[in-house]
């Protein structure tokens, strides 16, 4: 997981925190949001990695 993606989890979940808190359905629905966004770069991210792994294996370019 990624900086981006780690910042937007935590930030949603204070921010749906704080509206289940005071009762704001706005701010809990962005920090749902939030959550959400963060999940896709993770998602994203992973992705990227793993295509890269393939095109290093079929190229031979290992790094490791």
């Amino acid at each position: 997981m990624n900086d981006g993606s780690a910042k937007d989890k935590i930030t949603g979940k204070a921010k749906e925190a704080m509206g289940k808190m005071t009762g704001d359905r706005r701010k809990e629905a962005e920090g749902k949001t939030d959550q959400a966004k963060g999940k896709a770069k993770g998602t994203m991210d992973d992705a990227r990695d793993r295509a890269d792994g393939v095109k290093d294996s079929l190229t031979g370019d290992d790094k490791d």
